[in-house]
């Protein structure tokens, strides 16, 4: 096996930190694996200055992966609470507050905008109807299906705050699901 096959394999089962440590010992005991994971690391798109050739070989490997890109993004998005206008019923929702009010508080309707809570990446846009209720920990969580593409997923009421949800309308949900 060539030192570039032994550099691909060596970034590509370096997954956490305690294979980086395991794999160390290897790149300090061969200066030509060494080389190999410096121009793989490059090749990949690490920013590994000159000097990178005399790092400990922990960091090396953690470096040349080239993973830092993707670590710094966001997999679960600012929650955006903001206002909205609801588009079944059309009364005027404000914001929570304190958390991110994705439903009307009258009608409990909801909009497919989100993938994530808080992303607006759902490209969608269907009117989500509240079609159950289950308790857990005491608190009221809905479940809408989309009319649209029937995705579904869950929420949980809001029940305090300036406009907490309709008692009435989660209580008719819970007896539809029952």
């Amino acid at each position: 096996m060539s030192a570039a096959d032994r550099a691909r394999s060596l970034l590509e089962s370096a997954e956490t930190r305690a294979d980086i440590r395991r794999l160390a010992p290897a790149l300090d005991a061969d200066p030509r694996l060494r080389a190999a994971v410096l121009a793989e690391g490059r090749r990949r798109g690490a920013q590994l200055p000159d000097e990178a050739e005399t790092w400990p070989a922990r960091r090396l490997l953690r470096v040349a992966r080239a993973r830092e890109a993707a670590a710094r993004q966001r997999s679960n998005p600012v929650h955006r609470d903001e206002p909205f206008a609801c588009g079944h019923c059309g009364i005027a929702v404000p914001p929570h507050g304190r958390t991110a009010r994705d439903h009307c508080p009258a009608c409990l309707r909801s909009l497919h905008v989100d993938v994530v809570p808080g992303d607006r990446a759902a490209d969608c846009g269907g009117l989500m109807d509240p079609v159950g209720m289950v308790l857990e920990g005491g608190t009221p969580v809905l479940t809408h299906r989309c009319r649209r593409c029937a995705a579904q997923r869950r929420v949980r009421a809001v029940l305090d705050g300036d406009l907490p949800d309709a008692w009435e309308a989660i209580v008719s949900l819970s007896v539809a699901s029952s």
